[in-house]
């Protein structure tokens, strides 16, 4: 009995060991499903992982998570019972530009620094030493005061 009992467990530990097929690089190998898609892997067209929340960034040239890189502003236009959803800014590596990623915008926008601390186009501008986002000339959005 007790030989069945080993012989039974170790089978399960092989089995168990033999469950994810690792490649040449020594990562989990994508899961498919019967029409050959990979599961849980949906990308978009640069190739960011969408279920990770990866968007693309232009002035990065990579996927970003934004929510972790990026920095949040907040709405100061607040519906009750509206779901609050924040906007970020990502600036490249010199700060010369800042990438704006917008709630209920399929395309980000890049603005050119301008003076001091200021980037801006026609529409947006961003003063970087108060983190406040003015579109059209309105206060739009700004950090959280720490």
């Amino acid at each position: 009995m007790k030989k069945f009992v080993l012989f039974s467990f170790a089978v399960m530990m092989l089995a168990a060991c033999n469950n994810q097929q690792n490649n040449t690089t020594g990562h989990v190998e994508e899961q498919t499903n019967k029409e050959g898609t990979a599961v849980g892997g949906q990308k978009d067209d640069h190739g960011c992982l969408v279920a990770a929340g990866e968007t693309w960034s232009e002035i990065k040239q990579s996927c970003v998570q934004i929510f972790n890189v990026g920095q949040r502003l907040n709405p100061l236009k607040i519906q009750e019972g509206e779901a609050v959803i924040s906007a970020f800014v990502l600036f490249n590596d010199d700060r010369s530009k800042l990438e704006l990623f917008l709630p209920n915008e399929s395309k980000t926008i890049v603005l050119n620094k301008d003076v001091g601390e200021t980037y801006q186009n026609e529409v947006y501008k961003f003063d970087a030493k108060e983190s406040v986002l003015y579109i059209d000339n309105e206060k739009e959005y700004e950090a959280e005061s720490k």
